[in-house]
């Protein structure tokens, strides 16, 4: 067991990361990921859930909250980066800790091409020749050329800026915050919102269809955790900024979708393909505004949807460029620590020569994003595939088939998250937490006394639930998620044994004092001392050595 003397000189010993996030920079830098999501999730929930997309929402959004306390507490407590990744790896384990970064580096690969496919959808409403369904090969090369453009930046070293992020993310924040006010106090009517959840409830498979895709609104709390290494003091910042996130997204996400429910717009909505009037849902969720659902929305409100058609579209979109950048840039990151701890081959920690960035992760991470764009454009790029994609899969969508794998991979993730929480809280009662969940259970566990979270065994119920919805609902996801799981794990496998490394066990990881000197680098000098002092209490009890 080191002691602060030997961690702190271990400590100095290994460069960090330049800690200069700010506590609005924490928080603008998960809200540019996960503000981004109510544009994209809006509408397909409403195509799916119909009458009952709040009810969806409210579910999705309890989990959602159940998810956010835990990544608050992890990483206030393991300011590192690497987010649930490492938590896993840490708390299960080697093998889990694979499974789980691959099932976030799925999640990164959707987030570069659904965030660069929403963002032309929002850009076409002001460019109609953008417009997917009327220009399928134009929006296809235009959403192929963003993905190839971002990955050419980030191989040169230019990423997003963190006062540029904070900017467009406080104008987002006003812009949905007028978007709710106007929309509520002109067009909002509450007697609507009860007809529209009376007469279009949907079926039981289609709300689990809907709460499935409810989830991806919620999605990129990650974001934070791995901003941990580079945030100020970290284990009192993470969960300030975590919570108001956690609270704006949910703020939101519960508002638009009532609004959605119960706006009498004063704009008439164009009728159907058969010439049939169409509700104002069913219309924000079809393919062609599914997309850019948020736009169309607020285009309908009195009064202040002439000037909302005319800057949402481009606020939305920058949004959405940002959030698609932070998948480049995440699933590099991502990579780049598992090469690192062994998990990945280190042909994924290698660096360009003249640009040090992790040049081969970026581009195989993009190139995977490229694949997924590829397949879900490929049925309105080709009448042969269409019919073939209709038959085998239900007739999705090409946003809804990037949806419904970026609900399997997040919830895949944040199910083993919930475990890692469960496991660090009996395995390592010694690291402070200055955050840590509600409800819970206090008793011994191997002599020391320890807190079982009661709320992590809720938020593991809701997640795997969620995942179930998933696998039951979405063809696609069914086969397509848990695909990308097993060939990543066989690969994992046979990398491993060629290795000479634990297959399917784990190294051995000396946490304590990788903990000193993490706590020691983000400057929580006294949570060190804390930490240290509450080894060498437990050794003493475990031992059963008289207390000092």
């Amino acid at each position: 067991m080191p002691d602060s003397v030997s961690a702190k000189k271990a400590a100095e010993e290994q460069p960090s990361l330049r800690r200069s996030v700010t506590p609005w920079g924490s928080f603008s830098w998960g809200y540019s990921d996960v503000g981004a999501d109510i544009f994209v999730g809006l509408g397909l929930v409403l195509g799916a859930a119909a009458g009952a997309s709040n009810v969806a929402f409210l579910f999705a959004g309890l989990v959602y909250v159940c998810v956010g306390l835990a990544y608050t507490e992890l990483a206030a407590a393991y300011p590192v980066a690497g987010g649930g990744q490492y938590f896993v790896l840490r708390g299960l384990g080697d093998i889990f800790g694979f499974i789980a970064g691959w099932a976030v580096l799925l999640d990164f690969t959707i987030d570069i091409v659904l965030f660069a496919w929403s963002c032309i959808d929002y850009l076409s409403k002001l460019l109609p020749f953008l417009a997917f369904t009327a220009h399928p090969w134009t929006h296809f090369g235009v959403v192929f050329a963003v993905i190839a453009g971002l990955a050419w930046l980030n191989v040169i070293g230019v990423r997003e800026s963190s006062a540029f992020n904070e900017i467009v993310s406080g104008l987002d924040i006003a812009s949905e915050t007028a978007i709710l006010f106007f929309g509520f106090l002109f067009a909002f009517r509450p007697e609507i919102l009860i007809h529209t959840m009376q007469s279009a409830w949907p079926t039981p498979f289609n709300l689990m269809n809907g709460v499935s895709l409810a989830i991806i609104s919620f999605v990129g709390l990650e974001s934070i955790s791995q901003a941990a290494q580079e945030t100020q003091r970290p284990a009192s910042v993470i969960p300030r900024t975590s919570i108001s996130l956690i609270l704006t997204i949910l703020i939101f996400a519960l508002s638009y979708s009532n609004l959605a429910l119960g706006l009498q717009p004063w704009t008439p909505i164009p009728p159907d393909a058969h010439g049939h009037a169409q509700a104002l849902w069913h219309y924000l969720g079809n393919e062609d505004n599914n997309g850019a659902a948020v736009q169309v929305l607020a285009s309908m409100i009195p009064y202040y949807g002439a000037l909302a058609a005319l800057y949402v579209p481009v606020l939305g979109a920058i949004l959405l460029l940002i959030s698609s950048n932070s998948g480049v840039f995440g699933s590099s990151r991502i990579a780049y620590a598992m090469s690192h701890t062994q998990l990945l081959p280190s042909l994924f920690k290698k660096v360009h020569p003249k640009f040090r960035t992790p040049a081969v992760s970026i581009v195989v991470f993009c190139s995977f994003a490229i694949l997924e764009l590829f397949f879900a454009a490929l049925p309105s790029l080709s009448p042969f595939f269409k019919e073939t994609y209709a038959r085998l899969f239900r007739g999705e969508d090409g946003i809804t088939f990037l949806g419904d794998l970026y609900a399997f991979g997040a919830a895949t993730s944040y199910s083993f998250v919930f475990i890692a929480l469960i496991a660090l809280r009996l395995n390592d009662p010694e690291s402070p937490r200055k955050f840590k969940m509600p409800f819970n259970i206090p008793f011994k566990y191997r002599g020391v006394r320890v807190e079982f979270p009661i709320v992590a065994v809720i938020g593991f119920a809701g997640i795997f639930s969620i995942l179930i919805f998933t696998m039951l609902t979405h063809l696609i996801g069914r086969i397509a998620g848990p695909s990308w799981i097993i060939l990543g794990l066989i690969a994992y496998l046979v990398y491993r044994k060629r290795k000479g490394l634990p297959v399917f066990g784990s190294q051995k990881h000396d946490w304590r004092s990788q903990q000193a000197q993490i706590l020691k680098n983000a400057g929580e000098l006294e949570l060190m001392d804390e930490y240290i002092a509450n080894v060498k209490a437990s050794d003493r009890l475990r031992s059963g050595e008289p207390a000092p």
